[in-house]
């Protein structure tokens, strides 16, 4: 009887202990959504969108997703995790710890009304591990905008 107890209260603990890892990191459906509110949001106020952006407000930074703006030549124009160090990073030299330059690859297959993927490895913010992240990526004017969701 006792055992059956204990076992019952250690099931319940990793089903609640899921719970709340799962709540504390975005889904693809979330991701893909959070980048549709970026293309729509861009489109009606560029530089507000930016600047939300690059601050992490206005519903543009979710737990661990959040959207990335560069432009063709790979400059970052918005991110609210490198921010504010924008002048120094470009997106077409990053490489993942397997070499995979997924910053070219972002930029190459990005089309103006469609949503692509491109798969990599990368920390979450305010973590050193890689762990796989798959960002959807599209392109707004001018800019190549992603938002990526970690695998869990």
């Amino acid at each position: 009887m006792m055992k059956n107890f204990i076992r019952s209260v250690m099931i319940l603990a990793s089903l609640a202990s899921y719970s709340v890892f799962a709540d504390n990191y975005g889904t693809a459906e979330e991701a893909k959504a959070l980048l549709e509110k970026v293309v729509t949001s861009l489109k009606t106020d560029e530089s507000a969108t930016i600047d939300k952006i690059n601050k992490g407000e206005g519903g543009f930074k979710d737990r661990d997703l959040y959207p990335f703006c560069v432009k063709a030549d790979g400059s970052l124009t918005a991110h609210p995790v490198f921010h504010p160090n924008l002048d120094e990073r470009n997106l077409k030299a990053e490489r993942d710890i397997m070499g995979k330059a997924f910053g070219e690859e972002m930029i190459k297959n990005a089309k103006e009304g469609q949503i692509s993927k491109v798969t990599y490895m990368w920390p979450r913010p305010g973590e050193t591990k890689p762990v796989q992240k798959t960002a959807f990526i599209t392109k707004v004017d001018d800019h190549v905008c992603g938002v990526g969701y970690y695998k869990k």
